[in-house]
């Protein structure tokens, strides 16, 4: 049984072992995925920072950063903010906010955060 889960490991795409490991992360906190949640309800939702970048939107520099947990991704925005205290590339957080689509894409604006402590993987 032992080779057999090596070599079905070894056949998995670095995306799809990446995914595991954030769904094995995220599961004990027994918040929703990403993929299943519905824009215009207060939610919360965790997930690992992949992306981050520093756009203005009206003239207004914004920190945004996408999360993604395994199932999904989703935009989080911070108007107002070029940095976000402990906001890191490969930091994992939970927000707490109201989602919407935008342009097929879930994003939550100025949610409430909280950052999760560093796993030793």
């Amino acid at each position: 049984m032992g080779l057999r889960n090596k070599l079905k490991s070894a056949n998995k795409s670095i995306r799809e072992i990446d995914a595991e490991r954030l769904i094995d992360r995220f599961e004990k906190l027994r918040l929703a995925p990403l993929s299943e949640l519905e824009p215009r309800f207060r939610t919360k939702a965790c997930g690992e920072v992949k992306r981050m970048t520093i756009k203005p939107r009206s003239g207004i520099p914004s920190t945004e950063i996408v999360i993604n947990d395994g199932t999904g991704e989703a935009t989080v925005i911070f108007s107002g903010r070029r940095h976000v205290a402990g906001i890191e590339h490969g930091h994992c957080i939970v927000v707490d906010g109201v989602p919407h689509l935008d342009r097929n894409r879930l994003v939550f604006l100025n949610p409430a955060y909280t950052l999760l402590p560093q796993s030793d993987n």
